[in-house]
């Protein structure tokens, strides 16, 4: 396999000038699954129900809906067709086959901190997979945002464009988690908050965002309402299996350690939690509301007789069973999206360990009413030491609402 002249060009410029990897090569496939699986790209290509990475699986934006793409290696309805050329444009570029503007659903914004040959890699276990003939139409949002022309103007704003520059000061293993969380695992993408246009909001970077009626949690080190109670060891454990001493996982995260995490490299993931120690919080003080509240009071008992079983009267729950509550990040967050949907819809966490499994958190949207729920999660977010803004009945009833329209987790 050649590199394109324009590439090569660039590269000799550059003094980076190096052989393309084989795509034949065995070591060089191998690689290319890993990074695949690091970048999560079996989650959003296969629809449910359907054939991994054949795309068609409805993606979410502020916007609208779009529809993944096929990236089989069928050469009609695939990438079978494409050069690698066209398929580090993609990533490199945000651009197409034909050149037109993709939508950053797909998140080149973050890709193109990947190396050219870490691309050609995922590139060449791509090929080796089944090739699936499934035709699918990504144009599905509504006038104006179906103007593929505006996304130029998009990328000026918000897309940085060029690999990872490893930074001296840090050690290698910090530099790693870096390429990786801010490249191919694309981290951001859930968890950096976007402003009206989608873009990333880079001044709160993994400080959280809300997303299909979920709330992505803050991932820096704040004490609070971040990892900044988690050890480097309970993030590799929480990524590696869906649990820690402190949260199970639930939801898209739930299926990101499934999908992707957990098939990660204990190397890479051990960098992945150094360089996410190291991302400095907000770590803003808060104090309590007062437990005298007529909804801490209510939450309190509520708590007591639906909740206290599992998770434990001090709200330490049991590990590899049933959430710890007390300082838990997500029970803490700015946005009570999660813990409001899990009471509502309930949750079934994902362990990648053989072990014993309780019964999943059930749903409770028919036994407590808008004013109990809102009661419960208030008195959860402000007990034990926690401390976070009440929740509302009005903000249950939008979300109830809401979730009335989603498939059942």
């Amino acid at each position: 396999m050649r590199l394109p002249l324009a590439v090569l060009a660039l590269c000799v410029s550059a003094g980076l000038a190096r052989a393309a990897p084989d795509a034949q090569d065995f070591e060089t496939i191998a690689r290319g699954r890993a990074l695949t699986v690091a970048a999560d790209c079996q989650a959003c290509h296969t629809a449910p129900g359907g054939q991994p990475f054949a795309g068609g699986r409805p993606i979410e934006t502020p916007f609208g809906t779009i529809l993944s793409s096929n990236i089989t290696p069928d050469p009609d309805t695939g990438i079978g067709g494409w050069s690698d050329h066209d398929f580090v444009a993609v990533l490199q570029k945000g651009r197409g086959r034909d050149g037109q503007h993709i939508y950053p659903a797909m998140p080149y914004t973050y890709t193109a901190r990947a190396t050219h040959e870490d691309d050609l890699a995922i590139r060449a276990y791509l090929a080796t997979l089944p090739p699936v003939r499934r035709a699918v139409n990504d144009d599905t949002l509504p006038f104006p945002f179906n103007i593929r022309a505006a996304l130029g103007i998009w990328d000026r704003l918000f897309f940085t464009k060029g690999t990872f520059r490893p930074v001296p000061v840090k050690s290698a293993e910090w530099n790693r988690g870096a390429y990786l969380v801010t490249g191919l695992e694309h981290c951001g993408m859930c968890h950096t908050p976007k402003n009206l246009l989608g873009g990333d909001r880079s001044g709160r970077a993994l400080q959280g965002y809300a997303l299909q009626g979920w709330f992505a949690p803050n991932i820096t080190d704040d004490r609070r309402r971040g990892l900044g109670s988690w050890s480097v060891d309970d993030i590799v454990s929480y990524l590696r299996t869906g649990h820690n001493r402190f949260a199970a996982a639930a939801g898209p995260m739930a299926e990101e350690v499934w999908v992707s995490s957990q098939g990660d490299d204990m190397a890479d993931l051990h960098a992945i939690a150094v360089y996410l120690k190291d991302q400095p919080g907000q770590d803003v003080s808060a104090a309590p509301l007062d437990p005298h509240r007529p909804d801490m009071a209510a939450g309190a008992a509520i708590y007591a007789d639906r909740c206290s079983a599992c998770h434990t009267p001090d709200g330490a729950g049991v590990a590899g069973l049933f959430p710890r509550l007390a300082g838990g990040p997500s029970t803490q967050s700015i946005d009570p999206a999660s813990i409001v949907r899990v009471i509502l819809r309930g949750a079934r966490s994902v362990s990648t360990q053989a072990a014993p499994t309780g019964p999943g958190m059930p749903s409770f949207a028919a036994t407590l009413d808008d004013r109990e729920v809102a009661a419960v999660a208030t008195y959860v977010r402000n007990a034990w030491g926690n401390a976070a803004p009440a929740v509302t009945p009005a903000r249950v009833a939008a979300d109830r609402a809401s979730l009335a329209d989603r498939p059942t987790d």
